[in-house]
């Protein structure tokens, strides 16, 4: 999408097309998408039909039968050859992510660095055959296989960074992809879709958008062996259900309530720095973002300072105006569910708002980033994932009440400590029930490191040599000596 195919109103006239056996498609219907900026449509988007999604499956089974056949190595010139095409538009399609996202343009440059990246990383991983056994009696071994059509669907908060780790990992592994972006933000990765046209066989990778009963018919679908979705634990739920009756293998990457534990030895504005950026990055609409903070009693008043001055200092706008640090919260439905969360802590007698508290006078979703202080633990901002600009500080006496209260969630995807004793810092992590624990640091993920929650946070790992074995069926063979 150029610049000057957007009008002075921010609408472009661009034609976003779906990808379906390597060639562009339209469809009958279209819908808005909304830039959260300034809550107006600025771009139609194709909405599929069934019979497109029927033939965006069959087409991906046809191919499968050429990909899955090639080595690894084969594969992975692909898909670093797609990196490359993925960098040489990186400008442009970042560009449509801060409109449809609405996140500084700095911050979507980045998530397009970090695409092309991860395509090249997790493509440099490989499964190797194991041997189980071999004893003179039986030589046992196990072998990955491609399971067939991978169903991915992609969450809005972090739209295209997300939907590579699904297209690198089923793709490297030999499988063919489906692949459904959100429909808050569909643009960027049917952009993507188009990138790949010149790259990968007809069939291989098709990209095709839609609302929610596109979503259904992919976990739905008997030619579809297997699905990775990200997003919230409610629609993981559904998800998981929906492809019960073919009995997929799912990879669920859900939503965390991710806490961060301070001790007593730090340095105070430093690791609240450190920590705020861990909260407050994309508007902290990030799983594993933090999500409360738990503070020594002797330090709550000095950390609760600190805060309140790096959220006073953000500068809050749309992402396409000089300097602005924090865009709006994505889409109507989750701004007025920050809110609802917002209003319900307000109105709690103990609660305190040390920042921030109120919306900005503007168009658009945006929301000041906001500090609360003296919250009780049954408070909804402490119990429920916020996933957006408001960050609850809770104080303790004793670190083992504090540990236990990180862990009282139905939720465990990430957590963090900070200390300046990484010894005891590495003592406490492994108290903590999450599938990562940062110490000194939250936030970010590696193509080598398996990515996953404990409880409702999830099911499976992704990234590392793990998460390419959840794209793949294991074999056992055994072969007995002569």
């Amino acid at each position: 999408m150029r610049a000057d195919q957007i009008n002075d109103s921010g609408e472009t006239s661009y034609k976003f097309t779906h990808t379906i056996d390597g060639k562009a498609e339209g469809s009958d219907k279209t819908f808005g998408v909304i830039n959260p900026a300034t809550g107006a449509v600025f771009a139609q988007c194709p909405d599929a039909s069934r019979e497109q999604l029927e033939r965006a499956v069959a087409t991906a089974r046809r191919a499968f039968k050429d990909w899955s056949r090639l080595s690894f190595a084969e594969r992975r010139g692909y898909l670093h050859r797609l990196a490359a095409k993925v960098r040489e538009r990186a400008e442009e399609i970042a560009a449509v992510i801060t409109r449809e996202l609405g996140k500084p343009l700095s911050n979507s440059i980045r998530e397009m660095a970090g695409t092309a990246a991860s395509l090249e990383q997790m493509a440099n991983l490989e499964v190797k055959d194991e041997v189980m056994r071999d004893d003179g009696k039986n030589r046992i071994t196990m072998s990955f296989r491609p399971m067939g059509v991978v169903g991915a669907i992609a969450p809005w908060n972090v739209p295209v960074a997300l939907a590579s780790h699904k297209i690198a990992q089923g793709l490297i592994t030999g499988n063919t992809l489906v692949l459904k972006p959100s429909p808050y933000t569909p643009l960027s990765t049917l952009l993507v879709g188009e990138i790949s046209r010149e790259v990968l066989p007809p069939g291989v990778f098709n990209v095709i958008a839609g609302g929610n009963d596109l979503g259904q018919w992919i976990t739905e679908h008997p030619g579809i062996d297997k699905i990775s979705f990200t997003g919230s634990v409610a629609t993981g739920k559904r998800v998981m259900a929906s492809s019960a009756g073919t009995l997929k293998r799912v990879t669920l990457e859900l939503g965390g309530n991710d806490p961060a534990i301070m001790l007593d030895d730090v340095d105070i504005d430093t690791m609240t720095a450190k920590i705020f950026g861990g909260a407050f990055a994309n508007c902290g609409q990030i799983c594993m973002a933090v999500k409360r903070v738990y503070v020594p009693e002797k330090m709550y008043e000095p950390v609760l300072e600190s805060f309140a001055k790096l959220a006073g200092a953000l500068r809050v706008g749309d992402g396409f105006e000089p300097d602005v640090q924090m865009g709006p919260l994505q889409n109507k439905m989750q701004y007025d569910k920050v809110l609802d969360v917002l209003e319900d802590t307000k109105r709690r007698p103990e609660a305190r708002i040390v920042a921030g508290g109120n919306t900005l006078n503007r168009p658009g979703y945006f929301l000041q980033p906001t500090i609360i202080a003296d919250l009780k633990d049954d408070a909804r901002l402490v119990t429920e994932e916020q996933f957006g600009p408001i960050l609850p500080v809770l104080k303790y006496k004793d670190l083992d009440d504090a540990i236990a209260r990180a862990n009282d969630t139905r939720m465990g995807l990430c957590a963090s400590v900070w200390t300046n004793d990484k010894k005891r810092g590495a003592e406490i992590a492994a108290r903590i029930e999450a599938g990562t624990v940062w110490i000194n640091h939250h936030v970010g993920s590696e193509a080598d490191v398996p990515f996953g929650g404990f409880k409702e946070s999830g099911m499976g790992r992704e990234h590392g040599v793990m998460g390419l074995q959840a794209y793949m069926e294991a074999q056992v063979i055994n072969v007995p000596a002569a």
